[in-house]
């Protein structure tokens, strides 16, 4: 029984290396001229694929510890592999996807498809930043009812929602455009690697109990997810990863469970 739930971290870790491989098989894109390409463009389906993939990882990530907590078996190698597991799904797999979108983005310019790859590894910053911060993680006694930085999984799900509104469609604020824009793709990169490796207070999203009292911000966090995924689709989720940050601070001086 104690090894069941290494078996869904270890699916989270196939999840997450069946994502890359999408993601770096993306190769099919339609490129249009300049004019063109700023309202239409076509996004490969196998890097929304791959991030899917990521969302899979994540939710088996969420019942490698429910089943965990079900059968009541914890182990440190349980820990050290689950972080394992989260570099790979959370980490690289959502520097894949950034690598991809700055090549595409490149591919916008004249002479982009002679870009040089240099431009393009900024996006494994993200990648250096989640394993740091899963290594500060294990060493941490403290981050039972909070979290010191932004989780790896949370950002990891906020990369891989980029393919997804780019490949479904979205014409809010012309996010797309935003989204093949390099300069906007360098800056996320820079944020949420600073939000990882950061010491903000971060809400845990485990409940202990259903009270209101003891979980209004996670009640909070929830309500407004729901309506936002029912209005706004997969732009929904930098949504809720920016109300997730706002929340969290805004009561990170109040007692949670």
């Amino acid at each position: 029984m104690k090894q069941i739930p290494n078996l869904f971290t270890l699916l989270n870790l196939i999840f997450g290396c069946i994502g890359i491989v999408f993601v770096l098989h993306s190769e099919n894109i339609s490129i249009y001229t300049s004019e063109e390409f700023t309202s239409s463009f076509n996004i490969p389906e196998n890097l929304a694929a791959g991030a899917l993939c990521i969302y899979a990882a994540a939710l088996v990530d969420f019942l490698d510890g429910f089943v965990a907590r079900f059968f009541k078996v914890s182990s440190e190698m349980g820990k050290q592999l689950d972080s394992l597991a989260d570099v790979v799904s959370f980490g690289v797999a959502p520097g894949v996807i950034i690598f991809q979108l700055l090549r595409m983005s490149f591919m916008r310019e004249e002479n982009g498809l002679d870009v040089s790859t240099a431009w393009l590894l900024p996006a494994f910053i993200i990648t250096a930043a989640a394993a740091y911060r899963l290594a500060k993680f294990n060493l941490s006694t403290s981050q039972q009812c909070s979290f010191s930085g932004v989780p790896t999984p949370a950002v990891g799900l906020l990369i891989a929602s980029f393919p997804l509104i780019l490949h479904y469609g979205s014409a809010v604020f012309n996010i797309n455009s935003l989204l093949v824009n390099k300069w906007f793709l360098y800056t996320v990169v820079l944020l949420v690697s600073w939000l990882m490796v950061s010491s903000l207070p971060m809400l845990a999203l485990k409940f202990k109990d259903f009270t209101v009292k003891n979980n209004l911000p996670r009640y909070i966090l929830l309500a407004l997810g729901i309506i936002a995924a029912l209005v706004l689709h997969w732009l929904a989720v930098p949504i809720i990863f920016i109300a997730y940050i706002l929340i969290s601070l805004a009561f990170k001086n109040k007692p949670t469970t």
